[in-house]
């Protein structure tokens, strides 16, 4: 199931978040995991809004009063009306990959110096290359896509991608060093940086984005670690500060049976002495600022080493 589009909005949150970024409208959809309503849309666009980004081709209409992002074969059917290829962000999603944040419009990659008229580029994130890359029914190969991705995504997006290629075993952890020995040139660092702390066990991309705000704060978090005291395994551990990260999905913890046992287990990690902090999806993929000072905050509290976040052995 995929646990973007189980993600409820916190109205608040995004009222925060927007108060600081003027969203556009195809923003806020892809804040939503993809698909909003208008009466959600119209808390933070004007009608205007709306109609301009369907007339664009920037949103599309889905049922009576539903608004969608362009779906995966729009991302394809716009590639090959430009004759060039699906890439970046939209080849991920082709390629069946978890990301962290749905593209607001799809990515294509086309031959340098291709005349565009404006309402294209308003339609397509267009990318430019000197020779195109080898295709693959339409989308960059698995390498390119992967290189493309890690070195233009913001870095909590990159690693939730490395995070997502590894878990579905699209790549080991030796191809994708080997891809981070061989990339040269812009957004090589934020690459290398991804790959060096990508690991299999991340549950998701709402893990991997609260792990990336966890090293941000100088915590060294590792993920499904096994605590024989408590005959547990939390999301994120940060074992020498003795802190453990909680990443609360609704879709875990909708029900009067889950309370109770979350509860429980809460309690037993809290009077065993470890600090526990839980995070909602909205907060997390929402309002990473306020994340950001609250983890910062439990690191000065129980600082007591090197804060450099690690990989997982």
């Amino acid at each position: 199931m995929d646990w973007l589009a189980q993600a409820s909005l916190a109205q608040g949150t995004l009222a925060r978040m927007t108060s600081r970024h003027a969203l556009t409208v195809a923003e806020t959809v892809a804040a939503l995991g993809g698909s909003a309503s208008r009466a959600q849309l119209l808390r933070w666009h004007t009608r205007r809004d709306l109609e301009v980004a369907i007339g664009e081709g920037v949103l599309r209409r889905s049922g009576r009063s539903g608004l969608t992002l362009p779906d995966q074969n729009e991302a394809v059917h716009q590639a090959v009306s430009l004759g060039g290829l699906v890439s970046h962000a939209s080849a991920a999603q082709l390629h069946g990959w978890e990301i962290a944040r749905q593209p607001d419009r799809p990515h294509v990659t086309v031959p340098k110096g291709r005349r565009l008229l404006p309402s294209t580029r308003r339609r397509v994130h267009l990318h430019f290359v000197r020779t195109m890359p080898p295709g693959l029914q339409g989308r960059t190969g698995i390498e390119t896509t992967l290189r493309d991705c890690l070195r233009a995504l913001p870095a909590d997006e990159a690693l939730a991608l490395a995070d997502s290629v590894l878990r579905q075993g699209v790549i080991g952890r030796a191809g994708l060093e080997s891809l981070a020995d061989a990339t040269r040139g812009p957004g090589t660092l934020n690459l290398r940086r991804a790959v060096r702390l990508a690991t299999p066990l991340a549950a998701n991309p709402f893990e991997s984005v609260l792990r990336h705000l966890a090293f941000e704060a100088g915590l060294a978090v590792e993920p499904q670690v096994s605590l024989l005291e408590l005959g547990m395994r939390p999301d994120l551990v940060d074992r020498q500060r003795r802190i453990i990260l909680e990443a609360d999905s609704f879709e875990w913890h909708g029900k009067r049976s889950a309370l109770q046992r979350d509860a429980r287990r809460y309690d037993r990690m809290v009077v065993a002495g470890w600090l526990v902090l839980r995070f909602s999806w909205e907060d997390v993929m929402l309002d990473p600022a306020w994340v950001l000072a609250l983890l910062q905050e439990a690191a000065r509290m129980r600082n007591k080493g090197p804060a450099e976040g690690r990989r997982p052995a």
